[in-house]
């Protein structure tokens, strides 16, 4: 394991930290702090001396899930300045992306919508704020700056700076 990637690591969750108003016991904080750790311990070499960093991440993977109810894989791709804001019912799909300077709120779910197209996934650009409660479904791209409204469903790809509201989500543009 080299200085540089402990580094990264280090940079990455300190970035996180500051996104989260420094506060380190902010669940949210936590929730990116382990999926930075996963992250991490995949890029170790040797197999074998990742194995016992799989199980610490399994753990706290675990503990995050049950304890926050924020379910982050170290699968999904996520972008720096993260901020989930609120605690509970989070689930976010192992292949969704998500991009830099995005707000998550409570009760979002990022997942796939069909039983037999298991690896699609959401994909959120830089700057969206999702609000409690949406669901985003299906490979749905939604563009920079875009609003997710509360509860909203959305189904279909949303343009850059545009909301998304309603059941299922009414595309306008944020000028409106």
């Amino acid at each position: 394991m080299s200085t540089d990637a402990r580094a990264g690591l280090w940079a990455q969750i300190r970035a996180d930290w500051h996104a989260h108003e420094r506060d380190w016991t902010r669940p949210g904080f936590r929730a990116l702090a382990v999926y930075r750790f996963g992250v991490w311990r995949m890029g170790i070499r040797p197999k074998p001396l990742r194995a016992p960093l799989s199980v610490l991440y399994r753990m706290a993977f675990r503990y995050v899930r049950n304890h926050y109810g924020i379910e982050l894989p170290y699968s999904a791709e996520v972008g720096q300045g993260v901020v989930i804001e609120h605690q509970g019912g989070i689930v976010i799909h192992g292949n969704a992306r998500i991009g830099d300077g995005c707000i998550i709120r409570q009760g979002v779910t990022l997942g796939n919508r069909r039983l037999d197209r298991p690896f699609d996934a959401p994909r959120l650009g830089r700057g969206v704020n999702v609000g409690a409660g949406a669901v985003v479904l299906g490979d749905v791209e939604v563009g920079d700056g875009a609003v997710i409204g509360a509860n909203a469903v959305v189904l279909r790809s949303v343009p850059p700076h545009h909301l998304a509201v309603g059941v299922p989500a009414t595309i306008k543009p944020l000028d409106e």
